[in-house]
This record gives structure tokens, sequence and C-alpha cells, in this order.
């Protein structure tokens, strides 16, 4: 029995200090988002952009994305609105061509989802003759995008950069305390993970939506990414070829949040499903390029792609650890001998982790919502009851590793009919 306590001490041990190192790697790189320095140089359009918004079953929100893109403050003869109608059985696609937008319609009952349906647009895209796109740029059908999301995205191709992410907000924020948590989740990742990857000359990730490709990159490398996270898979996919992916804080696109913690819940299995195939996949092929090519952009991406892993490690710690001083209050420890080697583990890392990600909740990330005029009386109570949409992804990560072979996607339904015009207002 002492032997079997043993070696769960030091497999808790291990894991203990696994969690420390990894929760004081992404603090210490969080700090590089506090600084933003503003682009304002004006760079004059010069990138030809094709943007796709990929939809299934979307009539109710693809006019106001339609319209959304095209009132884009860039010239107009610079830039087509596509809209892949995939496998829909609503107006989605009139409603899409009476707005202006140019449709395919796609219909492939073996192969759904937007992974899929995006490989088969950018295959139509290359086919044409008389058309001939510096970047694709790649939208959900509930998306809203800024009137200068294309001057952002032309200035940072034209910087260099192959592959740029966009900002991602919510037009949602003040629906429910659950687009309220999703909307923190995503204002936090931007400043704290995003930017500072960018400010680290690191690759930033790309996030679903709202983000511009070089076409001859996608021709040269190939889409491919047709798993539940293609975003994850292309960003990996990139990372192992040497590209980094480019960060546009200006570049913003209004996403909208889940309503519901049932729906929340769905969407975020699914990604946590695409991470744990993707990890499987990219992870040690990225560990292998950063130990060959000495690249912390490789060893930063192998890390992110096992999020979940690092979840349940994170849960696990903290259970134990909070276990542990629970037992020792009440006295149980000192009189069960056999416990005693388990209980003695130095629990000091736990605690100071917990320590800095209790920091980190409730004092960091207000500050980092300040610093992007995020923070109301609102999203301030919002913000209170964000630890209990924190606690959620530790059952959702393990649902998605042992759910990771289950391919099937499934749709998010997008009800919030809402005008660019009304955000732009708004901010």
């Amino acid at each position: 029995m002492e032997i079997f306590y043993n070696i769960i001490h030091d497999v808790s041990r291990i894991i203990t200090i696994t969690v420390f190192i990894v929760s004081m790697y992404y603090l210490c790189i969080s700090f590089f988002g506090i600084w933003r320095k503003k682009d304002n140089r004006k760079v004059e359009p010069e990138k030809k952009f094709a943007l796709i918004v990929a939809a299934h079953n979307e009539e109710i929100v693809i006019g106001n994305i339609v319209d959304s893109l095209n009132n884009l403050d860039y010239p107009k003869e610079l830039y087509d609105v596509y809209v892949i109608a995939d496998n829909c059985t609503d107006k989605t696609a009139s409603k899409a061509k009476e707005k202006g937008a140019i449709v395919y319609e796609r219909f492939n009952k073996d192969k759904r989802g937007k992974g899929y349906a995006l490989e088969w647009m950018f295959k139509n895209i290359f086919d044409m003759d008389d058309e001939k796109y510096d970047a694709v740029a790649v939208f959900d059908a509930d998306n809203l995008v800024h009137k200068n999301f294309l001057r952002e995205m032309n200035k940072k191709m034209c910087d260099g950069y192959k592959v740029v992410q966009g900002y991602l907000d919510s037009k949602n924020p003040d629906d429910t305390w659950i687009t309220g948590s999703y909307s923190i989740s995503f204002w936090t990742s931007n400043r704290m993970f995003q930017l500072s990857r960018s400010n680290l000359g690191l690759s930033s990730q790309l996030g679903g939506t709202g983000f511009c490709i070089d076409t001859d990159i996608l021709k040269e490398l190939g889409w491919g990414a047709t798993c539940l996270t293609e975003d994850l898979e292309f960003t990996c996919k990139l990372v192992l070829n040497g590209y980094r992916v480019g960060w546009a804080h200006d570049a913003i696109i209004y996403d909208e949040k889940p309503l519901t913690l049932t729906q929340s819940w769905f969407q975020r299995r699914r990604w946590m499903q695409g991470f744990a195939d993707v990890a499987g996949r990219y992870f040690f092929r990225l560990l292998k390029k950063s130990i060959k090519s000495f690249s912390f952009t490789a060893l930063d991406c192998a890390l992110y792609s096992i999020q979940p892993i690092i979840i349940i490690l994170f849960g696990f710690s903290m259970i134990v650890g909070g276990t542990n001083y629970i037992m020792k209050a009440f006295d149980f420890v000192s009189n069960i001998n056999a416990l005693g080697s388990l209980y003695s583990m130095n629990f000091g890392m736990i605690t100071i982790a917990g320590v800095l990600i209790t920091i980190l909740q409730f004092i960091y990330t207000p500050f980092i919502l300040v610093l992007d005029k995020k923070l109301d009386f609102k999203i301030f109570w919002y913000y209170i009851l964000y630890p209990i949409y924190s606690i959620t992804w530790l059952p959702i990560s393990i649902q998605g590793i042992l759910r990771k072979n289950d391919k099937e996607w499934s749709h998010t339904l997008h009800t919030r009919n809402v005008d660019i015009q009304e955000l732009e207002k708004a901010n």
C-alpha cells in the first residue's frame, strides 16, 4: 500500500511542478500585452482581397455581415464578397444574393463543416481565370466587421506578414452572464495572449474568423484543415513551415456569443475535441521542431495545442491541493500514517500558482479590461460570475479528450440580429 501512495505522491508532484511552470510561463507572457503601440501610419490600399463568409442556415444574420462587408472603408475594386451557402435548407443563399454577395452553394452530406467548405471555396477561387487576389479573408455568418478592417489588414500584409488575425470582439456582451463571460474571455485573450505574443515576436493564434491568408501561402501549403478546430490546425501547420501569424489589434470583428450555458457547453466541447485531435497530430512535431531549430515559437504553439490537458492538470492540482488543506484542517492526515507520504508533498507551488491565478483573475484581468475600455458596471457584475464559467472548462476539457475521435460537426444557432452601425455608435 505504501508503494502505491508513493507512486501517487511522485505523479502528483510532477503534475504540480508542471502546472506551476506553465502557469508562470503564461503569466509572464501576458505582461507583454500591457503595452500597445498604436500604429497611426497611413498606408495606401494595395492588396486585393476575397472576403469569404462560411454560412450554414444563417438566413437571420447573413444580411448584416454582407452589409458590413459592403460598407468597408476600402476601395470597392480591391475586394469581393463571397458567401458559401453550405448545405443550406433555408433562404441563406437568396438573402445573401439580395445584399449583393457572390454566392456559391455547396451540397455535400459526407464532408460537413466549415473546414471542408473553406477548402472547396479556396479551390473555386484559385480556378478563376479573371481574378487575382493577394489574400483571402475568412468570416463567420454571425460576424459584423469594423469599417477599418481591410485597411488594417492591408497595412500588416504590406509589412510582410503572410497570415494575420484580427481582434475578436463581441456583438452581444450584455445579453446574459454567459455572453458576458465569453466576452471577458475573448477580450483578455486578445490583449494578454495575442498582443503579447505579437510584441514578443511569437506567432499569434488564428481565432476561427476575422483572419487573412496570403493566397500564395495558401497555394503553397494547401488548406487541409478540416477538423473541428480548423483554425488551430492551420496555425500549427504554418508554424511547422516557419511562418508566424501576425496580429492586427485594430482590425475588429464582432462575433456573436452563445446565450445559454447549454449552447456554450456544446460549442466549447467541440473546441476541446478539436484541440485534442490537433494536439495528437501536431504536439510532438512542434516540440521536435522547437528542439531541432531552437524555435521558441514552435514551443509556444505546442503548449497552446495541449490546452485541454493543461486545464485538466491545473484542475487536478487545485483539487488535490484543496483536499490536502481541508484534511489538515480537520487533522485527518496526522492520524492516517498510510496517507502520510501522499499529503507530505510540497504544495507550496500549488499555493503560489493558486495565488497567482487569483491575482490574475480578480485584479489583473479587470485592469486589462480597463485598458481596452471594456469595463462597465454590467460587465463587472458578469465578471463576479466569471469563475463559474471558468470552472466549467474542466469537465468540458475532459469530455473533449474522451470524444476527440468524434468528428461530427454541430451547428451553433445564431439569432442576434444586430446592425454594424449600432455597434460602432456604441463604441
